[in-house]
């Protein structure tokens, strides 16, 4: 697996940033028993930073706490089956990983819903990282029958990890 996780803005967060992401990462694609070694590119950005892509790609002007760029299209939420049909779509030719997309995190924006939800930072960018994941492998939460899906599938990634509300 090879994951990047670059940061635009100078505030930071008191864990080690790579090493969440990437346990959340792994234990995502695990949960889902996704069957390939994967890329996948996390941005630390602020408030101002997200809410420039958020009115540029999604057209809404404010700011954000997570946005997520998958870049492959499933038929059916973390169904790999129709992927190697499009190898020269989805998979890095240098080194062969699936490329799922790109996460982007207001760092602001962790700080602001840790306090307003009660956990710490490191669970509020842990839970961020697991739901644009979820994003990546196909998942959404347009209807509530979707979001019920995704929540459910969010808690039980971070409780394998031990990574509760309470911590």
């Amino acid at each position: 697996m090879t994951f990047y996780v670059e940061s635009e803005t100078d505030r930071t967060l008191p864990f080690d940033v790579e090493e969440v992401a990437g346990k959340v990462i792994v234990e995502a694609l695990d949960y889902e028993k996704c069957p390939y070694e994967v890329s996948v590119n996390v941005l630390l950005t602020d408030n101002e930073g997200i809410h420039e892509l958020n009115k540029e790609y999604r057209g809404i002007d404010q700011p954000t706490d997570v946005l997520s760029f998958p870049n492959v299209d499933y038929e059916n939420p973390a169904d790999f089956s129709a992927i190697e049909d499009s190898i020269e779509d989805y998979f890095d030719p240098e080194n062969g990983e699936l490329c799922l997309g790109d996460i982007v995190i207001s760092v602001d924006k962790v700080y602001e819903q840790s306090q307003a939800y009660g956990h710490s930072v490191k669970r509020e960018y842990a839970f961020l990282i697991a739901h644009s994941m979820l994003h990546l492998l196909g998942y959404d939460h347009m209807e509530a029958g979707e979001a019920a899906v995704m929540e459910r599938k969010q808690e039980e990634i971070l409780d394998r990890l031990g990574i509760t509300r309470e911590k």
